[in-house]
């Protein structure tokens, strides 16, 4: 990691939460992927940062812990009772130092480390963000109709006015299949940037009716009136949420 940005920045933390109870792929941090699991490619990623001081990985299951040891990462066993992986990064967070805590998901392991350093970047350059994320141009008309992708619109002092899984902005006066060429559409990248009050705030917090109707924890921050600011990318994420999407993965190395 590189010195002089460590010293110019505040330092910044990675964690990484990785359960293995999840519904849609059960063991998933500890699956195979051409001869490292999930969670070692994860967190070697990560460890390319140049601005984060720290890696962490926290999870509530000892086969994750055990595994994460064996290849010399660093760990935390982290409580069972977690609903989100905000919840359990703002565990690790209340025995830190960091200034910022960087929450990676764990089932992205070819997360690319410039965008971590990005991110950090931008909440060392924006103090008025309590909060910062992701963004990328839509570019294909299947991802802006499809619900898993998250859509995100900003207002030109950089930060999220909505996130939805339905289009936004809704283009009145065209059709849909010309929405893209009419606006600028984006994609949410599920990377969250923390200051560590922040996050202890946040895991306080009770869902929302906007979260709940759509599912989102972000809108739950927003509707206790917390700032997030974003940050454009042209890099975007693969993440692997069921055995299909590991298949189509294995198929392309």
């Amino acid at each position: 990691m590189n010195q002089k940005s460590k010293i110019e920045n505040q330092k910044s933390a990675i964690v990484i939460p990785a359960r293995y109870a999840s519904t849609r792929f059960p063991g998933k941090p500890l699956i195979d992927i051409q001869g490292k699991t999930m969670i070692q490619r994860v967190y070697e990623q990560a460890c390319k940062s140049e601005l984060a001081t720290q890696v962490i990985v926290a999870t509530d299951d000892e086969r994750i812990f055990d595994h994460v040891q064996s290849f010399d990462g660093e760990v935390i066993m982290t409580s069972s009772s977690h609903k989100t992986g905000t919840e359990r990064c703002a565990e690790v967070a209340t025995s830190l130092e960091a200034d910022i805590i960087i929450n990676v998901q764990g089932d992205e392991p070819f997360i690319a480390p410039e965008q971590i350093d990005l991110l950090i970047d931008f909440l060392n350059k924006k103090p008025q963000f309590a909060i910062g994320t992701l963004a990328k141009r839509l570019e294909l008309y299947e991802e802006l109709c499809n619900p898993n992708t998250v859509k995100v619109i900003l207002n030109q002092l950089e930060e999220a006015i909505y996130f939805s899984r339905h289009p936004i902005p809704f283009s009145r006066d065209d059709a849909p299949e010309n929405w893209l060429t009419q606006h600028t559409y984006y994609k949410h990248i599920g990377m969250y940037g923390y200051r560590r009050d922040t996050l202890l705030h946040i895991a306080q917090l009770t869902p929302t009716p906007l979260e709940q109707a759509e599912s989102l924890e972000q809108l739950r921050w927003m509707e206790n009136g917390i700032r997030i600011g974003i940050t454009t990318t042209n890099l975007d994420t693969i993440s692997i949420d069921t055995p299909e999407d590991l298949s189509r993965i294995m198929s392309e190395f």
